[in-house]
């Protein structure tokens, strides 16, 4: 098999670990391709390295390809999210400032309630928050605005603002922001630095939020199906090798490298492990699933998820929200998902959309290939996305 070089953009995180993976563990090779990984400053830049073909495929905010859909953010280049590359992963902090007034209520950071955190923190700041959010178009600001929407932050005034994600404990400490909703290993970042405490991890909020997709120029993946299938089949076994508790620590030490994210093994290991610091006191606290890269068909890219942000972003700016749920099914690609990981191992669901949020408990569906449980998906508020009735 011919060795191509193929150019992929990433963002430094934790959840590009499918990617990293693939090309450090011999994933890629093995289907002929030497990923060239290409770091970007801000996620504008992977949307435009992709858009205008600086790149072949981008580990991308999961909102970017559907924004772009509905002709929002100025790049109109139609993508397809042809994997979901990552599950949850997310941190919501505050500021040392912020950490003090709430720890002199008696919030007790048990990094677990998204109803006492929120009411907690609407008292102490009545006059207002800036929050940091990576991109106007990501799951981050989806989370933040479910968050708000759901408890006494409603009543008081909140700014997001863009802060790139490894920019965001510098932001933090110059108090450009109160608060921020970034991904690991940022927060935790933040938190080694001195800077702030996390108050809550994204999943409290959703429990199974599609975070991340490998994302293609819906033109490259009908001209290049082959080399396509390729790059999907190394990063699915990438996935599933970083599911086996026994990979954590060597996957660990390859993302920690300096060509990566450069930071210490320990700090991406406790993300890996769900075992995070959530101060300068040394509290830790355990999230079970804190972020996923394979378990409950995680790859799989649901249309419904797709309509769900879809359905957000047209409530926010007035569109029609139909018409914005009817293109953004046309942007997550099981189709293309089925068809380049037939028969490799990969579970596969018999349906191609769900209800979003109706899942308490790990749940068996019938599966066309494979064995599907798909995992606990609430939102915090217990409302449900129905795909087929909204």
């Amino acid at each position: 098999m011919r060795m191509l070089r193929l150019p992929v953009a990433y963002m430094p995180l934790v959840d590009a670990a499918p990617l990293i993976v693939a090309q450090e563990m011999g994933f890629a090779r093995n289907e002929g391709l030497e990923l060239d990984l290409i770091a970007a400053p801000s996620w504008s830049s992977v949307r435009d390295m992709l858009a205008f073909g600086r790149v072949d495929a981008a580990h991308l905010l999961s909102p970017v390809p559907v924004a772009m859909a509905l002709g929002m953010g100025g790049v109109s280049t139609a993508l397809s999210a042809v994997m979901v590359l990552s599950m949850n992963g997310d941190v919501i902090g505050v500021s040392r400032r912020l950490e003090q007034a709430l720890r002199d209520i008696g919030h007790p950071f048990d990094f677990r309630d998204p109803f006492a955190a929120g009411a907690a923190l609407a008292r102490i700041a009545p006059d207002g928050l800036t929050i940091g959010a990576p991109f106007p178009f990501s799951m981050h600001v989806e989370l933040l605005h479910r968050w708000f929407a759901a408890t006494p932050l409603a009543d008081i005034p909140v700014t997001i603002r863009t802060v790139p994600p490894p920019l965001m404990a510098d932001a933090l400490a110059a108090s450009e922001i109160d608060a921020f909703c970034v991904g690991e290993p940022w927060g935790s970042v933040s938190v080694e630095a001195g800077y702030g405490a996390l108050l809550l991890p994204g999943k409290a909020i959703w429990s199974f939020a599609p975070e991340k997709v490998l994302a293609v120029r819906t033109e490259w993946a009908e001209t290049e199906p082959h080399l396509l299938g390729r790059l999907m089949r190394a990063v699915w076994r990438a996935s599933r090798w970083l599911a086996d508790p026994a990979a954590r620590t060597a996957a660990s030490e390859i993302l920690s490298r300096p060509a990566w994210l450069d930071l210490p093994p320990e700090m991406i290991d406790r993300a890996l492990a769900g075992r995070l610091v959530v101060s300068g006191r040394g509290e830790e606290r355990q999230v079970d699933r804190f972020v996923e890269f394979h378990a409950g068909a995680t790859g799989f890219p649901w249309p419904s998820q797709a309509k769900w942000i879809a359905s957000r972003l047209a409530a926010r700016t007035g569109g029609d929200r139909a018409a914005a749920m009817e293109r953004a099914a046309q942007v997550f690609r099981p189709d293309i998902y089925r068809s380049q990981l037939a028969g490799i191992g990969a579970d596969m669901p018999g349906a191609n959309e769900k209800v979003e949020g109706a899942l308490h408990h790990p749940t068996q569906v019938p599966a066309v290939e494979g064995e599907v449980v798909l995992q606990p998906d609430a939102f915090l508020d217990g409302q449900i996305f129905d795909p087929y009735a909204d």
